[in-house]
């Protein structure tokens, strides 16, 4: 009679793992990028291998062959080691324009400079070493896990003589950067700490904030905005080539922590962001924290551009989308994204959005703003009904193709019988106004840049916007292609993402994206944007489009 095997764990063919490679041959991949690092330090061979090179190594060991995102920027085998070097590589390039030690003397100065730029090199290496801790958990083929914080994973595998290892990742997990700090020792020695710290009291506070994405408040953390940059710099490089190369990658997931590093910085440096102050842009309540809004939009812009980060959106949509899905800021329903708010002295309501905790953004500031006594939510005193039998609504009426439609509806006349009045004091709706406001309202999985674009070009409809750059057609609103162009967006990306989106209406189910409309007096190219992603227009007013006729 055969003997019953014994049950072995078990991995399906179709995850190969990946190879337990040695060192040497881990980095014979990156040989090119070591020597653009070793040209930038700008040091001999011996200086380099002693004070760069083993970093290197140990950063290798410790990351091996892991990808960095299990579906987005550098998602491939390696791609979290190359992740490190780049950001390293870019973080030490920008050194060159940045003196660190501007009030010291001049042999303080030739003294301290080449630790700053040392230790500008180490953060930009070790930005994503908490990914080790939070994001991912690593199997041998026997099951045994390797835990992060007792040794490199080069180590772990020789240990237990492990030809190949498996990567899971863990479901829902949260962004920590402070766990770097732990795996921090296993890349730089205490012995460079010491050494960075010789002479001075800055140099490593300075490094070890950048690591965990704690600001320094009250002092201007350069060498965590050289890594700040170099980041964004090298997802944006990688989410670009990605895109030609293997399809659609997710994008924006690396955004949030640049917005909630902003809203910090702001509120602990800009006096008009001193919560409970006149005109402040915060207010704290006995509701919660609230940012006026689209006014912070605008100042968390300003800031990030003045730091020149690649690929940061300046959509005020965007970001309040990116906050939302990250969960920095709360919604009050599914239907709204914003709350209206009355604080002290305000003669109308305000449009804001509120913070998930008021500690996102107010964690660190000493001393801690008083609370006001009072909610600040406005919750308008609904109208009683009019006792009147209801109007009936007339039918839309259908605009032929090569027609424009009127966008802003004209005033209420004084001798319309249907007009209600409208009441003067705080009780007034803000909806009250005549005129629209329009807004895109596109879905959060749109590409971040068309996304941009299209939000910029919508708003041109607004009073006080400039000339519209688009206009209302029967079907939809026509957006010319020229408009992607001049905002450095391709319009074949611009029609591959809106339709995978469903946000296009086509002349036939099976017909080209692009229409022919007479716009500012020349036949133009563009496309037709559903009237149901753009708030403002009411969609009874259009034409069905072929898809929802058929």
């Amino acid at each position: 009679m055969a003997a019953i095997p014994t049950p072995t764990t078990s991995y399906s063919a179709s995850d190969p793992g990946f190879a337990a490679l040695p060192l040497d041959e881990l980095l014979t991949g990156e040989a090119d990028l070591i020597a653009r690092i070793k040209l930038c330090y700008g040091a001999d061979r011996d200086s380099f291998e002693r004070d760069v090179l083993p970093l290197i190594c140990r950063y290798a060991a410790c990351v091996h062959l892991l990808p960095a995102t299990a579906d987005n920027y550098f998602s491939k085998p390696g791609g979290l080691l190359r992740l490190g070097l780049e950001t390293a590589f870019f973080s030490l390039q920008g050194t060159d324009a940045h003196i660190f030690s501007g009030r010291m003397s001049i042999s303080a100065r030739r003294q301290l400079e080449p630790r700053w730029r040392h230790a500008t090199f180490i953060a930009g290496l070790c930005c994503e070493l908490h990914r080790l801790m939070s994001h991912v958990i690593v199997t041998d083929a026997a099951g045994e896990s390797w835990s992060a914080f007792l040794m490199p994973l080069a180590d772990w595998l020789a240990a237990h003589r492990a030809e190949r290892y498996f990567l899971r990742w863990r479901p829902l997990a949260i962004e920590t950067r402070g766990l770097g700090l732990f795996a921090l020792p296993l890349v730089v020695p205490p012995a460079v700490m010491a050494d960075l710290s010789e002479g001075n009291s800055v140099i490593v506070p300075h490094l070890l904030a950048s690591i965990s994405g704690i600001p320094i408040y009250r002092e201007h953390n350069i060498l965590d905005e050289l890594v700040r940059r170099s980041l964004a710099l090298v997802i944006n490089r990688n989410l670009a080539a990605s895109a030609d190369r293997y399809g659609s990658p997710q994008y924006g997931s690396h955004l949030e922590r640049y917005l909630v590093d902003a809203l910090r910085r702001l509120a602990s440096r800009n006096p008009a962001w001193m919560p409970n102050r006149e005109k402040s842009r915060l207010w704290l309540g006995q509701d919660g924290l609230f940012l006026v809004w689209p006014g912070g939009a605008e100042d968390i812009c300003q800031l990030l551009e003045s730091d020149q980060l690649a690929g940061i959106p300046k959509a005020p949509e965007t970001m309040l989308e990116l906050l939302l899905a990250a969960g920095v800021f709360e919604a009050p329903g599914a239907e709204r994204s914003t709350w209206s708010i009355l604080p002290p002295g305000a003669k109308t309501p305000l449009e804001a959005t509120k913070f998930s905790s008021p500690a996102i953004a107010l964690a660190g500031i000493d001393p801690p703003p008083e609370i006001l006594p009072q909610a600040l939510e406005f919750k308008p005193v609904p109208t009683p009904a009019s006792a009147g039998p209801p109007t009936p609504q007339s039918a839309p009426t259908l605009i032929p193709e090569n027609s424009q439609l009127p966008l802003i509806p004209p005033p209420v006349g004084d001798n319309d019988a249907n007009a209600a009045p409208v009441e003067d004091g705080a009780g007034s709706s803000p909806q009250a106004s005549a005129r629209s406001t329009f807004a895109l309202q596109a879905p959060m999985r749109l590409n971040p840049l068309v996304r941009d674009a299209l939000a910029n070009a919508v708003r041109t409809l607004n009073e006080g916007m400039g000339p519209p750059i688009v206009c209302a057609v029967a079907q939809g609103l026509f957006v010319p292609l020229d408009e992607f162009v001049r905002r450095g967006v391709q319009p074949s990306l611009a029609m591959r993402a809106l339709s995978e989106t469903s946000m296009l209406v086509k002349q036939a189910p099976n017909g080209p994206p692009t229409h022919s409309h007479e716009f500012d007096g020349h036949q133009t190219i563009g496309i037709v944007l559903d009237p149901r992603y753009v708030s403002g227009l009411d969609p009874a007013a259009f034409a069905a489009s072929p898809e929802e006729s058929s």
